[in-house]
């Protein structure tokens, strides 16, 4: 097109779920609006009891805390103006507000692919050089591996976002997608958008494959020290003090993978919709469930935590206890 025919775009629809009847776009927003605040509860907990409780200021809750703080920006960024859209038809979003929901959506993720494969080095470290542990992982290492896997998620972010809002839009200015994401804003661009294709693609298999390799080489070396153990009670004991976090890398990189990866003739607007509800939403909330009920440090820290916060009057912690 000439660039006489391009109309400026000072704003997006988000279609969001609007091809669904009222009842169940209705019943959606109770539904996610549950699911968000058993989120920040969750994580909210999480990062409250691993700052409160001496037993776990241990380099895996430090590192746990992190990815509770990055489900909580997750959340923030995508869950709320979906749930506007739900309850109150407030499909639009401003030009810069969806360029900024797409580059915090950028940072979170990237930063989280990273942070999963900290937290897998950290258990690494835990199983395979158990004496030298709390050397190695000290205050002033575990920091930098915390800041080093958030920094990457900047550039990325910043990269991917300024070239694609520097494109020109056309008239048609719908996203098909509860938020705006890369592929379905590519869409509405009036420009050739090859180069940029090439470098998302790029990008997003260097930034999803690096930490998913890494956590792979970390688990093999993991696994070939458990199956050194002699006894089946040390094998299940160290198995168990990584199962948390490999359950929670299953989960985001097989519904990651399934959005990002799959073939175009098999990955319609509505499918990947429902794949994206998966790690934008359900993973977030399942985090502090999975590492609070398989964690027995964890539930006895919230435990202690209740206790402490509902003991105000020692005479009715006795009573309660009695």
């Amino acid at each position: 097109m000439d660039e006489g025919n391009w109309t400026r775009v000072s704003e997006f629809i988000l279609m969001s779920f609007s091809s669904f009847p009222t009842e169940i776009q209705s019943l959606l927003f109770l539904t996610f609006l549950f699911i968000y605040l058993v989120t920040l509860l969750g994580n909210s907990l999480i990062i409250l009891v691993t700052l409160a409780d001496p037993m776990l200021h241990s380099p895996m809750y430090f590192f746990l805390r992190n990815l509770s703080f990055l489900e909580i920006g997750f959340n923030l960024v995508i869950v709320p103006k979906m749930l506007g859209t739900l309850v109150a038809q407030d499909t639009a979003i401003s030009f810069l507000g969806c360029a900024t929901q797409m580059y915090f959506f950028f940072f979170f993720g990237v930063s989280e692919c990273f942070l999963l494969a900290t937290m897998a080095y950290d258990r690494y470290v835990a199983i395979c050089s158990p004496l030298h542990y709390p050397v190695i992982m000290n205050p002033r290492t575990r920091a930098k591996l915390a800041a080093v896997s958030w920094f990457p998620g900047i550039p990325m972010a910043t990269v991917q976002t300024t070239w694609l809002f520097s494109f020109p839009f056309c008239g048609i200015n719908k996203v098909n997608h509860f938020f705006c994401d890369s592929p379905p804003v590519l869409r509405l661009v009036c420009a050739d958008t090859a180069r940029f294709e090439i470098y998302a693609i790029i990008g997003t298999i260097l930034v999803v494959m690096m930490p998913c390799l890494l956590i792979l080489c970390s688990y093999t070396r993991i696994a070939a020290a458990i199956l050194k153990i002699p006894s089946a009670k040390g094998k299940h004991k160290a198995f168990s003090t990584c199962s948390s976090h490999l359950l929670v890398v299953s989960l985001f990189y097989v519904s990651l993978s399934l959005t990002y990866f799959r073939p175009k003739s098999n990955n319609s607007p509505e499918s990947k919709k429902v794949l994206s509800l998966c790690y934008t939403v359900v993973t977030p909330m399942l985090n502090p469930i999975i590492y609070s009920l398989r964690n027995n440090e964890v539930k006895n820290a919230l435990g202690r935590t209740f206790h402490k916060a509902m003991c105000v009057r020692p005479a009715f912690c006795r009573h309660f206890e009695v």
